[in-house]
């Protein structure tokens, strides 16, 4: 693997292992006494914000470089950490989760695109795959602390997680060439309209953004889940140590097995395991249940991380990486908006069982659909350069 990719690598390991704040923000609201309602609206703003750096960080990608919009978003995100610890009122809570949310997400389509630039064909599924690894690896010292630094203060979170966000922009502001890895990927002309009109990137697009609508369940639904039962913060860290630990140990030892069948197929049956484990959590109320419902999601996550990031930078023109990566990771943000406005609908009028039946409907749903893509996804990879 190039450099580039090393620095992307390591740097995502130091930036998720200070990656507390959001995981944890059911929990520091719950601490300044905000009720779950809410808590609810904070996270939907939270959500919000995502959205829109996506969008904004792919596009800035192509047109003024990978490692400007690294920087920057990198650079940012403190900030508005800062600004969502010191806000005094619900309304400012919701405005800074928003800045959050935004400054957030505008660099990893940068990162994304990079890493396309950076590698071959050959090894792109290989690339996400190590990507998504590197992400487990900080998340799962993240889980193993984040609780323990609760217990003693929400603001050490904030301190970690703007600490190693400006960690991360080190390595790349050292590591990284001013000049982009591939000349071709800079372009100073167009917006989304090619990425709107492309029919197999949207349709794509669109089930990957009910995945993941699935998948944001795990942030929100189930802390709100572990707090209704009545237990503590650490039954939340436990979770994500189950999680992260079982990524750590299988990915490696199943990317062989993985890659050996196709990987939309692969695909489907991830989004298949990751809907029925979280809708599992609706059967969960002791610590060891939760944990059990884990190891189910995991294994879908797995196989979703080893060949999601290579389909999407197959179907990218080299001009327009940064596009197609902010558009999919606008999917994945807008999941984030969706999916806790949606629990908390639920909560309220039905009843929290309700959250877990349309987990599992709309999980299997999208499984069935992408295999329908099939044929379009296969005759694009072997036609984009």
């Amino acid at each position: 693997m190039s450099r580039p990719f090393w620095v992307i690598f390591s740097g995502t390991i130091a930036n998720r292992m200070g990656d507390m704040v959001v995981p944890f923000l059911v929990f520091y609201l719950g601490s300044r006494g905000i009720s779950a309602e809410a808590t609810g609206s904070i996270v939907v703003a939270l959500g919000l914000g995502g959205p829109i750096g996506s969008v904004l960080g792919g596009w800035l990608a192509d047109r003024v470089g990978r490692r400007f919009v690294l920087l920057t978003g990198l650079i940012a995100t403190p900030a508005s950490l800062g600004a969502l610890f010191a806000a005094p009122n619900l309304p400012t809570l919701a405005f800074a989760a928003a800045l959050v949310g935004m400054c957030n997400r505008l660099y990893p389509p940068a990162a994304a695109a990079l890493i396309a630039d950076s590698v071959t064909p050959t090894q792109r599924a290989r690339a996400f795959s190590l990507l998504h690894w590197a992400v487990n690896i900080g998340t799962a010292a993240s889980a193993a602390t984040a609780g323990f630094l609760a217990a003693r203060g929400y603001w050490l979170l904030f301190v970690l997680d703007a600490a190693t966000c400006l960690i991360y922009a080190m390595f790349v502001a050292r590591g990284i060439p001013k000049k982009a890895p591939d000349q071709r990927t800079r372009t100073n002309g167009g917006g989304y309209r090619v990425v709107l009109q492309d029919r197999v990137m949207m349709a794509f697009v669109a089930m990957t953004a009910l995945a993941a609508i699935v998948y944001s369940m795990t942030q929100f639904a189930i802390p709100l889940a572990i707090r209704l039962d009545g237990l503590p913060p650490t039954v939340f860290g436990l979770v994500g140590i189950v999680n992260t630990v079982l990524v750590i140990a299988l990915q490696p030892v199943l990317y062989g097995m993985i890659t050996r069948f196709d990987r939309v197929r692969v695909l489907a049956t991830s989004w298949a395991l990751v809907a029925v484990g979280v809708a599992s959590t609706g059967l969960a109320h002791e610590p060891w249940q939760y944990a059990l419902t884990v190891v189910i999601w995991t294994i879908g996550e797995i196989g979703n991380g080893v060949v999601a990031g290579g389909i999407v930078a197959d179907l990218a023109p080299a001009a327009m990486r940064g596009r197609y990566q902010g558009m999919i990771s606008w999917a994945k943000t807008m999941a984030g908006l969706v999916g806790p406005a949606l629990s908390t609908t639920l909560l309220s009028v039905v009843g929290p069982e309700a959250i877990w039946l349309t987990c599992l409907v709309a999980g299997l749903s999208g499984a069935v659909a992408v295999l329908a893509l099939i044929p379009a996804l296969v005759a694009r990879a072997t036609t984009v350069p």
